[in-house]
């Protein structure tokens, strides 16, 4: 799988305790990869990090990369081979309440993970993921390119855009010039999985409220997102991490990974779906409120077409399997099931496996 490339390579996960992290853990440390992790602590309670017991899989490192010397000391200590930045301040709501950490965070954590990968003495391949909401989002039918202008009219948006231009400006300064660094950006849409409970976002609020018997309170049923289950976009990752180790023709290049163009589909439809697998009614109230509290795209979705053609990456499942693999990753857990890194494990096997049927190419 992806060419063995993480076979006994030392991998250094950012933000490695939150959601995304820890599903990307979990699948390095079974590509045979030696996992390091730096954070600045466990983002929420439950946590998946916790739920998995991932620290004995994973050499981690408590440092907020906001820490530019604590984080520059122990990258150059770890000397990894491959770096995922996944570190950041990710709630849309929290960067209202806290701009100039969402923005210290995302931008210059970001800067502070480039500076200290330049102080490395061998090779080395950087991929720095942001988000789709680096885009100015006007809202337009079709899917943004990675050629399409950055910006945002809130300030996680406008930290994501700012964290891409001083990436491509590292690339080009720096990066482009070093012997031993190589380094994409790589953008996703809304990620949903088994795993996440962090505050104000959508599965996570409604599996909170459901299994207090509640109703979900949600904000803006209408609008759309190109929902994907967490393992998509962490496929093109590595996909991405692999392509930029065996060559250097896609070094400084910026790639989006996000569903099909017939998979973008409503909040509503969302949670309908999800009630389905957790036998509520579908006919819930599902009630909308602080309409207006802050701004918040109601439509975005992503061109993926460079990926497809030069990473050869497609999406693997579609809007009912993204669903069922959600619902029942939680079900699993509310449940009262204990190996849940088994069952981790096992969904990530079952990905691999459709990916197999689609012959996709980073599944040999």
């Amino acid at each position: 799988m992806f060419g063995n490339t993480y076979q006994g390579k030392k991998i250094l996960v950012t933000g490695n305790t939150g959601f995304k992290g820890s599903w990307l853990s979990v699948w390095l440390n079974d590509l045979g990869a030696e996992v390091y992790g730096i954070s600045n602590g466990i983002p929420t309670e439950p946590a998946m990090f916790n739920v998995l017991d991932l620290w004995g899989i994973v050499k981690h490192h408590s440092i907020d990369i906001r820490d530019s010397k604590l984080l520059s000391d122990c990258i150059y200590k770890i000397q990894p081979d491959f770096i995922f930045h996944l570190a950041a301040q990710p709630i849309v709501a929290t960067s209202y309440h806290d701009p100039v950490g969402t923005i210290s965070t995302n931008a210059l954590g970001t800067v502070h993970v480039m500076e200290a990968a330049k102080a490395l003495k061998k090779a080395c391949n950087l991929i720095m993921i942001t988000s789709d909401k680096c885009y100015e989002n006007v809202e337009w039918l079709y899917g943004y390119r990675e050629i399409d202008r950055l910006g945002g009219k809130d300030i996680y948006s406008a930290s994501k855009a700012a964290a891409e231009i001083l990436i491509h400006s590292y690339y080009h300064s720096f990066i482009r010039h070093s012997q031993n660094l190589r380094m994409v950006s790589v953008r996703a849409g809304n990620v949903i999985g088994g795993g996440d409970w962090a505050e104000k976002r959508l599965v996570p609020d409604c599996i909170r409220a459901w299994t207090k018997g509640d109703a979900v309170v949600i904000r803006n049923p209408g609008s759309t997102r190109p929902w994907q289950h967490v393992l998509e976009p962490l496929s093109g990752y590595l996909a991405a991490g692999q392509y930029l180790a065996e060559s250097d023709k896609l070094n400084g290049e910026a790639f989006n990974f996000g569903p099909s163009a017939d998979q973008i589909f409503s909040v509503k439809e969302v949670l309908d779906s999800i009630a389905k697998h957790w036998n509520l009614l579908a006919s819930k109230e599902w009630v909308k409120v602080e309409t207006g509290s802050f701004h918040e795209a109601g439509l975005l979705k992503l061109s993926c077409e460079k990926a497809n053609v030069n990473l050869k990456w497609w999406p693997v499942l579609n809007f009912t399997q993204t669903m069922a693999f959600t619902s029942l990753w939680y079900k699993e857990y509310y449940d009262g099931k204990n190996n849940m890194i088994d069952f981790t494990k096992s969904q990530i096997m079952e990905y691999v496996s459709y990916a197999s049927k689609k012959e996709l190419s980073w599944t040999m």
